[in-house]
């Protein structure tokens, strides 16, 4: 079981790219472009990861910077950045203390990352980060995922183990297989997870990995997410459906919330 003070490291780390393949078509690509089309440069990516936006759209000439918590994760994006010959600005900081030397046109907040923010007094002090880290009249976007899609409206459900990924490294000469878990908290919105990796070579298993968070993500509700930008200052507070312009529907799983930093 591993021990450290950001989300991903380890094998969560070093299979991240691996597991996801190629996301070059993904939905959410070609919204954040237009996103930067709409409302401006330069960009911050938060929660950046291994850069599967960042670098993309460094490579496409936008002036993009990059911020994560995980030093295992920005290790990667500096060596696939200098595979690409790019040279970007990444950060090592938490979103709830985000103090960066520029302030910037547009902030996205891929993949829910925000939403590993469990603690509110965290989530609320990273929403006042990213309005003063904004210039006058800059965006913030960001999407809101449901976690829990079941029928109970209260107490705790639990998964039973299930295997998400399996996956050859072809450079290692070994399989990698992903099993996770999840424990929901229906009160207070909250997911707690399990994530066994397991290292195959020559069909026997060479080495694992735990990781366990407790707890992982919350969860809002629409009105939760509002109040989130009303209450650090964003005006225009305004709900898509999905990776699209379109105003949200009722039955979205996914909605992206834009907010305006006050001219």
């Amino acid at each position: 079981m591993t021990s450290r003070n950001y989300e991903y490291g380890g094998l969560q780390a070093t299979t991240w790219d691996l597991f996801r393949g190629d996301t070059s078509r993904w939905d959410d690509r070609f919204f954040y472009r237009e996103v930067v089309e709409r409302y401006g440069q330069p960009v911050l990516d938060v929660g950046c990861g291994t850069g599967r936006i960042l670098l993309d759209f460094m490579s496409q000439g936008i002036g993009i910077d990059g911020v994560d918590n995980s030093p295992e994760m920005l290790a990667l994006c500096r060596e696939k950045a200098e595979k690409m010959g790019l040279r970007p600005s990444l950060y090592e900081q938490r979103m709830q203390s985000l103090d960066l030397p520029r302030k910037y046109a547009t902030i996205i907040v891929p993949s829910s990352s925000f939403q590993l923010l469990t603690d509110l007094d965290d989530a609320r002090a990273a929403m006042r980060r990213f309005y003063e880290q904004l210039l006058p009249g800059g965006t913030l976007v960001m999407p809101f995922m449901r976690f829990y899609e079941g029928e109970a409206t209260e107490g705790v459900d639990a998964e039973e183990w299930r295997l998400l990924r399996e996956k050859e490294r072809p450079d290692y000469g070994d399989i990698v297989r992903h099993h996770t878990r999840s424990t929901y908290d229906l009160d207070a919105h909250l997911e707690h997870t399990e994530d066994h990796y397991e290292v195959v070579k020559g069909g026997e298993v060479v080495y694992t990995e735990d990781h366990k968070q407790s707890p992982a993500t919350r969860w809002y509700s629409r009105e939760e997410a509002v109040d989130l930008y009303a209450d650090a200052g964003f005006t225009d507070i305004r709900l898509t459906s999905g990776f699209t312009f379109e105003p949200a529907k009722p039955d979205d799983n996914l909605v992206c919330v834009f907010g305006t930093r006050r001219p």
